[in-house]
Formats: structure tokens, sequence, C-alpha cells
């Protein structure tokens, strides 16, 4: 199918290709970059700024929690890896509890599908300090944060693998979690802010499907800056009163700036 020209004589798929000569965004899912294209795609943008803008929420989205050290030095421990990770760093001194908390009452065998995962998957050991055997699954845009997770999951030998995939492409989604086994736990720690950047609304659909499936979602954001420590001005109650309302908030609670419900179908 033939795409549409811009105003400048470029067309959708020839603007979309130069915003990923940049090479930080040429390993994400096309899906993803054609999302944040289609919601700067404005007549009054010129092909320069369309592909500016672009990037600059994209880098945003995808690229503003990482060190690039992350990428380069395969050699260091999990726990390094985590400290450099601006999203994880902050999780690393209470991991074991968190997951306790959020395990808290389930078989202590159980399936875990944690999306937008970063690399949160270098975090496994904990799952077994909290008591716990988890079937370990990530779903990841950046390509290099996939790989990093599946060279630690091959070296360690755990079961457990990092998928590239877009939190976009929902019936991918269902698949690969039909795939694992019942008891199932979904994270969707940090991540909701960008989803709702590119569609408003978008995380209540995924939260109502990833509760068709799984027996526990846990959603999490930020209440504070991971760089200046500042607390954010902006409420998420829109997220917290429809969680509230539509399912059964069995916990939450708070660690390093970071708040998290766990939640279940209503009975």
């Amino acid at each position: 199918m033939k795409l549409n020209s811009t105003k400048s004589g470029l067309s959708k798929e020839q603007l979309i290709s130069k915003i990923i000569e940049k090479k930080e965004f040429s390993d994400l899912p096309i899906v993803d970059i054609e999302n944040v294209f289609n919601k700067l795609n404005k007549p009054h943008y010129s092909d320069e700024e369309k592909i500016k803008l672009s990037r600059d929420m994209l880098r945003k989205i995808f690229s503003g929690f990482s060190s690039q050290k992350i990428f380069s030095l395969k050699d260091k421990s999990p726990e390094w890896h985590l400290s450099k990770h601006l999203s994880t760093r902050e999780r690393l001194p209470y991991f074991s509890e968190i997951y306790s908390k959020i395990f808290s009452g389930l078989p202590k065998k159980i399936s875990v599908i944690d999306l937008g995962a970063g690399i949160n998957g270098l975090s496994y050991s904990f799952f077994q300090e909290a008591g716990f055997k988890v079937d370990y699954t990530a779903v990841e845009s950046v390509g290099q944060l996939v790989n990093v997770m599946n060279d630690f999951f091959s070296k360690e030998k755990i079961s457990a693998q990092a998928i590239k995939m877009s939190l976009f492409e929902l019936e991918k989604l269902e698949k690969i979690i039909q795939k694992t086994s019942t008891p199932r736990v979904a994270f969707l720690f940090k991540v909701i802010d960008s989803l709702e950047a590119v569609q408003s609304d978008y995380s209540k659909k995924l939260i109502e499907i990833l509760m068709n499936s799984c027996e526990r979602v846990v959603v999490s954001f930020a209440t504070e800056s991971m760089i200046k420590r500042t607390k954010f001005k902006a409420n998420r109650n829109w997220i917290i009163e429809f969680l509230a309302q539509n399912f059964k908030i069995l916990d939450d609670f708070s660690f390093g700036g970071e708040k998290f419900f766990v939640i279940a179908k209503k009975k």
C-alpha cells in the first residue's frame, strides 16, 4: 500500500526511515516508532521537526532510563547492571521485600510476565531470595536490553526469556502469556506514563486484558524524580481510581520513590 506523502514530498515511510537512521532507535519495534510518529505527524510541522520531535519522544520513552555502559560491559555482575539503569537502581535495595509482598499467598512456583521490563530480568536471584521459583518472561521494546537479559539468562542457565516486542501488539502479547503456566503475575513497572504519552487510556485496556489471563497484575509508577529526588506534583488519581473501581487491590506499598499496586479480579 502506498503511503500518503507529507507536505514537503517525503512519505511517512521515508520519514520513519530517517528517524531510525540513528543507531539508538534502529532496534526498536516498528510499531512503537510508527505510533510515536503518528502522534507527531501534524501539518504544521516540517519534515525536520517531525523527525526531531519523534526522536526526542522515543528517546524519552525508551532510552531515558539507560546507560550505554549497560550494553558494552557484559562481564559485570547483575547488581552492577541494575545499578546503572535508572529505573531499577532505586529498586535494588528492596527487591526481595518487593517480590515477597507481590507474591504473598501464591504457590511457590509461578510465572511472571514482565512488560516493559528494561533489564529487570537481572533481578532474578531476588525471586529466589523471596522464596519463589519463577518461570520468567520479559517483554521489552529496546533490543539491546533484550540482548543483555538473554545473555544473562543463558550464562546463568535460568528458566527465563526476554522477547523484543511492543506492548501495543496485543494479540502477540496474549499468545505469549497463554504459553506460560499458571498462576501468572504480570508486572507493569513504571510503564504507565510512557504508554499514556503515546495513546491515552491504553493502560486501562492493557490491564483489563492482562487480568483475563493473570491471577495478579502489579502496576507501579515513580513518585519522585529519579535524579533530583524531588516529589512529583502530578498525581495518578485517574489510574488509582480505575484500579479501585474495577479490581481488588490486594496491597499497595512504596519503596525508593516507587509506588506499587497489586491487583486481582473482584470475586
